[in-house]
């Protein structure tokens, strides 16, 4: 994350092994690289199992073609690392076409699907077996 803290949060649900993200601005090589960095050390305890990401991209502009290229070999590093889904919520078709040519460098276009919103990606993951957030019971009662 760069010191304003506006290219991305990383947010892991060790319980549910969900793994909420979002993405901001323009990713250059370097923003790619620290993402990656930062990445692996947040998911390091769910990893051992299958776990999803939810990665919300509506407020990501573009990335640099350098940038393109790291995150399509860490999506294959998440496919190796027991990656079962990938939910990308967005909805710009230019940095849609990004994202589709980083699935295809990962390898993880079968273990992807792409939503409008978060409600959506919840209902995927609740189909597909995995307790969201929004599906947990409140505790609090």
């Amino acid at each position: 994350m760069n010191l304003w803290g506006f290219d991305y949060s990383i947010d892991v649900d060790v319980e549910t092994g969900i793994v909420y993200e979002k993405v901001y601005g323009v990713w250059k090589r370097e923003t790619a690289e620290q993402y990656v960095k930062d990445f692996e050390i947040e998911v390091a305890a769910i990893i051992g199992k299958p776990w999803v990401r939810v990665s919300d991209l509506t407020n990501w502009k573009t990335a640099t073609p350098e940038a393109v290229d790291i995150i399509g070999k860490h999506l294959a590093w998440c496919k190796k690392n027991n990656l079962a889904w990938t939910v990308n919520i967005i909805d710009n078709k230019v940095t849609e076409s990004q994202l589709k040519k980083m699935i295809a460098k990962g390898g993880t276009a079968s273990l992807t699907t792409t939503v409008m919103s978060r409600s959506e990606a919840d209902h995927f993951l609740r189909d597909k077996g995995f307790l969201t957030n929004t599906a947990a019971p409140d505790l609090r009662k």
